[in-house]
């Protein structure tokens, strides 16, 4: 209840030290009210937190919620969404590039795709900016309008100051001008302090100039208190808020309305102040823990970031020889980036740093990933070439009909081919295709050709063999009749056509053994006759002497001579065989045998003709003496 003029003016003798009171309660109130601001303000502000949009159309449609909603975006939040489009967009980009160059197109050639979203990302930031700059200029118009309703009522309290007529009535206007006070915010900051001092200079002097009563300034700590009381009980509920930023910033509206409050009974003032202050503590307390976990979380996020880009940058690429490795480093790299993306926020001051140096650390290995495929695809298009020539040289054979010099060109062919590496991943299937078909081709029509050849192998081979078991049987007792067994078997033999080639080798050297052996048994026996038939027949020309005995040693001469040109025959032909190859062993060693025997042969001929230049020799010695002899008597007579 408002007090009366006439309660007001029954007061005078207590007014003076009533106005003392007041000044020194305002003066404490002030002091309050400046160490509140103090208390409240650490930190000053509080950083929000925003969800990264994952592709540019999240990005956009974010935009597009921004720009179409009645508040005004966060400048914060716009900056966060231009970067992280762009960022996108760069990723975008990259991702062209590495395409084109594994496709293998020029780097500097390279030029990126028309960015379909960017139209609409910046209409829509064009939007954003525009209702911006509309709220600012209207915020601005507020202020402005602010500053003038303030000074306004500065003037009407300086005229209430200067009239004691009325005193309630004067009263009641004052505490309205107050509400409106308080209601004319915000107000341009450049005003703020000198308005708030002429303010209070304004309400001092109203005070002391209305000169209130015990009753009336009562009556006005009271409300007072009850605002206050309400502010405390405000701030204390502040507390069991779950957003610890929030709750910060609403503690400073409470602190503004405390400041603005009037006095109340001093003997209330500083417990009223240390409740409020005390509720202050609480949510300040709860607002610096949130933010030091956040930093304890970003200096983590840091060690965490840091980390993947040691572990990148620890990747020796020159250790990589395939695409298989170097695609699964890259699968591990890709692997660590979308690590990197669930790893939030690192310190302000550091936060660009350590994202350059892990984006320069996947770029190098990108970069020489790209240079690495550049040397590839040359690689292969090398190796295209050379297995191009592989096709074309198969195609020129796979119509021949020499099938063993062909089959062996076509081995030949694939053992190149398989010396060749890779070629491009596009024509592997398709000239492999190609060199196979003809391939394939030659050995198909070989095997068709071939086939009854194989069966007369197989007869031939069975042939052989049973002409081996004949001469197992036949032994040294068999004389005459085994050599001529034997030359029968021989001939046989040499009249079979070839036998499977894998058991070419293993038959021949089978026969062999038993010719040899046949050989050591008979055969040496028979040259031993036929040496000792030459040695008769020359002993019985020398026993005849004269004529008969030079008839026998021009035959055996004769002889002589035409085993010795059948020994250089068989020496000359055995340089023109291929010795090397196990076709010509067998007959090798057979026209080695027969040089053997003719050397024998020879030599035997030989002592029969030096057997009759002796006993030549002989004889012309005897006539020469009998000469001798006859010539002596004639020269005694």
């Amino acid at each position: 209840m408002t007090p009366s003029q006439e309660e007001l003016n029954t007061t005078e003798p207590i007014k003076e030290e009533i106005k003392k009171e007041e000044n020194a309660s305002e003066a404490q109130e002030q002091q309050h009210a400046v160490d509140a601001t103090t208390d409240s303000e650490a930190p000053k502000s509080a950083e929000k937190t925003y969800v990264v949009p994952g592709t540019k159309e999240d990005v956009i449609r974010r935009m597009s919620e921004l720009s179409h909603a009645e508040e005004i975006a966060d400048k914060e939040e716009i900056e966060l969404l231009k970067k992280r489009y762009y960022r996108l967009r760069y990723e975008e980009v990259a991702a062209q590039r590495e395409a084109f160059i594994n496709a293998g197109g020029n780097e500097e050639e390279f030029e990126p795709k028309a960015d379909a979203d960017e139209e609409r990302f910046k209409a829509e930031l064009k939007l954003i900016k525009e209702k911006r700059a509309q709220e600012h200029e209207r915020q601005e118009k507020i202020k402005q309008d602010n500053l003038k309703k303030k000074l306004e009522i500065l003037e009407k309290i300086k005229t209430l100051s200067s009239s004691l007529e009325d005193t309630g009535k004067n009263y009641d206007a004052f505490r309205k001008l107050q509400a409106e006070w308080k209601e004319a915010n915000p107000v341009p900051a450049e005003n703020a302090t000198e308005l708030w001092k002429n303010y209070e200079y304004c309400v001092e002097n109203f005070y002391d100039m209305l000169k209130l009563n015990n009753e009336f300034r009562e009556y006005d700590f009271k409300k007072n208190l009850e605002a206050k009381t309400h502010l405390c009980e405000a701030a204390e509920k502040l507390e069991t808020v779950d957003d610890p930023v929030s709750a910060f910033h609403q503690l400073q509206k409470l602190h503004q309305e405390f400041r603005e409050i009037g006095p109340v009974a001093k003997d209330l003032r500083e417990q009223l102040w240390e409740r409020f202050k005390a509720a202050s503590t609480v949510v300040n307390k709860r607002h610096q823990e949130h933010f030091d976990k956040l930093k304890e979380a970003e200096k983590d996020n840091l060690v965490k970031k840091t980390a993947l880009c040691e572990k990148i940058e620890a990747i020796s690429t020159d250790q990589l020889r395939t695409y298989a490795e170097w695609d699964k480093v890259t699968s591990d790299i890709k692997d660590i980036q979308a690590e990197w993306k669930t790893i939030g926020f690192t310190p302000k001051n550091v936060n660009a740093k350590i994202f350059e140096r892990f984006r320069t650390a996947c770029d190098n290995f990108f970069v020489k990933k790209n240079e690495y495929f550049k040397q590839l695809k040359a690689s292969l298009n090398e190796n295209y070439e050379k297995k191009l020539a592989l096709c074309e040289k198969a195609e020129s054979l796979k119509d021949s009909t020499d099938w063993n010099t062909t089959a062996n060109a076509i081995k030949d062919l694939r053992v190149k081919w398989k010396e060749i590496g890779s070629v491009p991943h596009k024509y592997s299937e398709t000239i492999w295709k190609r060199f196979t078909e003809a391939c394939n081709s030659f050995f198909e029509a070989r095997g068709k050709a071939t086939a009854s050849l194989r069966q007369n192998e197989n007869d031939n081979l069975e042939t052989k063999r049973g002409i081996i078991e004949q001469l197992k049987a036949i032994t040294a007792e068999a004389k005459d009749e085994g050599a001529k067994k034997v030359q029968e078997l021989i001939s046989q033999w040499q009249n079979t056509g070839h036998v499977p080639y894998r058991l070419k080798e293993k038959l021949y050297t089978e026969y062999r053994e038993q010719v040899d052996r046949i050989y050591k048994e008979l055969n040496l026996r028979r040259m031993s006759r036929r040496a000792e038939n030459i040695k008769a027949q020359a002993t019985a020309a020398i026993s005849r002497g004269g004529d008969a005995m030079y008839r026998e040693r021009e035959r055996l001469f004769r002889m002589y001579e035409a085993k010795r040109n059948e020994i250089q025959t068989y020496e000359n032909n055995l340089g023109f065989l291929n010795v090397s190859s196990k076709n010509g062993n067998g007959f090798v060693n057979e026209i080695k045998r027969r040089i053997e025997n003719l050397k024998n042969e020879v030599d035997n001929l030989r002592k029969s003709i030096e057997d009759i230049d002796e006993k030549a020799k002989t004889d012309a010695q005897g006539e020469n003496k009998e000469a001798d002899n006859v010539e002596t008597t004639e020269n005694k007579d």
